[in-house]
């Protein structure tokens, strides 16, 4: 029998250690592809690039990897290496290891959970993994552990359909366990700084705070994560709120 197949991405770019490590830490158990954007995208969510084209390029294996960029976001390297690269269907999509935070509210915004998302669109069983650190020299040791083992379960039992997994680890602590839950009502505040460039003109630039909205609700990854846990969170593409639809029907439809 073959060896299962593992397709990896990020938003960090090609060169981020976070990819790095990710690969070297699943390479003992699948074959590996790393295709992740050639410069980095973060922030980008589930964006792809239309009306322009995208140009791919090889680089040097890495732990046994065929590793690959293209000119584009996370979600097109899903896309490009499913279309262009894979000689089949992967077995599982990994995104990461994100260099920085995707609790809370921060999947809506993450490159790398949009890759992660791409990925379970295609039926494929899909998971990212974050460091709340962003300093591109983070240890990972802590986390790569739980990584390995992660990806062995999933690739034995794999996920429900439609459901692909965000996982969150702190930094800089000796990481206490793993906790399943739901991803905190948060926010972000204070989002921009203004500047003035050189020639007297104003700019701003993306800075602020992530705030979670309710701190003491013991089921979320932003309360586990602030006791040195680990966080996964299900999360699915699809983005329907069923629940509320036959309120609505009796509102809208005629």
């Amino acid at each position: 029998m073959s060896r299962k197949l593992i397709l990896i991405s990020n938003d960090d770019g090609v060169m981020a250690p976070g990819l790095h490590r990710l690969v070297e830490t699943v390479a003992p158990l699948a074959d590996v592809i790393a295709v992740a954007p050639a410069l980095p995208h973060s922030g980008q969510s589930s964006a792809m690039t239309v009306n322009a084209p995208l140009r791919i390029d090889s680089h040097p294996d890495m732990a046994g990897a065929k590793v690959y960029s293209v000119t584009g976001t996370p979600v097109d390297c899903i896309k490009v290496a499913m279309h262009h690269i894979v000689p089949r269907c992967p077995d599982m999509v990994l995104a990461g290891i994100n260099h920085g935070s995707n609790a809370g509210v921060n999947i809506i915004y993450s490159g790398t959970m949009g890759a992660v998302l791409e990925g379970a669109i295609q039926g494929i069983p899909s998971i990212g993994f974050s460091l709340l650190h962003h300093s591109m020299s983070a240890d990972f040791s802590q986390c790569l552990p739980i990584i390995r083992s992660m990806v062995r379960t999933t690739l034995e039992e794999p996920l429900p359909q439609d459901v692909c997994l965000n996982v969150n680890f702190p930094a800089k602590v000796a990481i206490e366990g793993v906790k399943v839950v739901r991803a905190a009502r948060s926010h972000w505040t204070e989002e921009y700084q203004e500047y003035i460039d050189p020639h007297g003109k104003p700019f701003l630039w993306l800075t602020g705070g992530l705030v979670n909205d309710e701190p003491e609700a013991s089921d979320t990854d932003l309360y586990w994560l602030h006791r040195n846990y680990a966080t996964v969170v299900p999360a699915t593409p699809d983005q329907t709120v069923a629940g509320v639809i036959p309120d609505l029907a009796s509102l809208y439809e005629n």
